[in-house]
């Protein structure tokens, strides 16, 4: 009668003193014994061992009917900001364009902080969060696609906030591996998973742009920010690693830094697609932690932000790879 219900059930003993009647439970049929105070992980994991076994008897009986044919689901785009120095208004930009496409496509926009030790995109959306990258990419919800939005933070334009670690010892433990599993399960949830990195390209941003569909480069125009955008560019165009898109922002555009969009051009060897210009309006936004698209702002900054959203976003009938127009300016 046992071998006839195996395919059908599997056994699970929760006690107490599990050591004590081990043998006894095993002889009776028990496959697996966890303590009564086991943490709730360990419980998850020992009901998912079962599940496991019942489905691959279930299975060897034939009694799991073979999947219907269906279309591949439909996967959201990953883009990545990365710049190559700090202080270049990296996560001012991606903050912004994550809220400008949450206002397009509210409840399927999620922005994860990948800066893991120092990121502070809770800061720039005045947001309190109560999970932070670590509790998200190592804790029980990263095992979990259903259960892990509710451990998100929303920000008031609908976008969902996956904060950085308020502690660097605690970022530790989220490896390159832990970001791309979690990217690769948002992707299938939302429409757009928007990524600030570090500042260069750390191990974490590598992985992040191995998922990327779209990559935005940012620089200001400084001499070290130029040389090190530089840098990156070519290695990334020598592995092939980004496939999709490409954009390159120049940030901070004004004529008394004593460069030019030109001189910029000219030392990375490629072309500028957006230059925001400097503007009081910026730092005013940050420290509000008001992000210029939250509202209806008419500045020439938030135009140009405008654009580019439209950039990461084009109209389907609009192909998916190859580089923008560049935007004369």
């Amino acid at each position: 009668m046992a071998e006839d219900l195996a395919p059908l059930a599997d056994v699970l003993l929760v006690h107490r003193e599990p050591a004590h009647i081990a043998m006894a439970a095993v002889r009776a049929g028990v496959r697996d014994i966890i303590s009564a105070d086991a943490e709730p992980q360990e419980l998850r994991a020992a009901l998912d061992r079962a599940a496991d076994r019942v489905f691959a008897a279930r299975a060897g009986a034939g009694l799991v009917p073979p999947p219907a044919p269906h279309e591949p689901a439909a996967v959201g785009r990953v883009v990545t900001v990365t710049s190559p120095k700090g202080g270049v208004g990296k996560t001012t930009i991606a903050t912004n364009v994550a809220v400008g496409l949450a206002q397009r496509f509210p409840q399927r926009v999620v922005l994860i902080d990948a800066d893991v030790h120092f990121g502070d995109v809770a800061s720039a959306l005045n947001l309190e969060a109560k999970h932070s990258l670590p509790d998200i990419a190592r804790g029980p919800a990263a095992r979990d696609s259903i259960a892990v939005k509710s451990y998100f933070t929303q920000h008031v334009s609908g976008l969902f906030v996956v904060p950085g670690s308020d502690s660097p010892a605690d970022a530790d433990a989220v490896t390159p591996d832990d970001l791309a599993q979690l990217i690769a399960m948002l992707r299938e949830q939302f429409a757009f998973v928007i990524v600030d990195t570090a500042p260069g390209l750390t191990e974490h941003t590598l992985a992040s742009l191995d998922n990327t569909d779209h990559l935005v480069l940012v620089t200001s125009l400084d001499v070290p920010g130029v040389r090190g955008l530089r840098k990156e560019i070519d290695p990334l165009d020598n592995l092939s690693m980004v496939v999709g898109r490409r954009t390159i922002v120049v940030n901070f555009n004004e004529r008394s830094r004593g460069m030019t969009v030109a001189d910029v051009e000219a030392t990375i060897r490629a072309g500028v697609d957006f230059v925001l210009p400097q503007s009081n309006a910026v730092p005013l936004s940050t420290n509000q932690g008001i992000p210029l698209l939250q509202g209806a702002r008419r500045d020439p900054v938030s135009r140009e932000l405008r654009v580019l959203v439209d950039a990461v976003a084009p109209s389907a009938s609009e192909p998916v790879t190859g580089r923008l127009s560049r935007r004369k300016r």
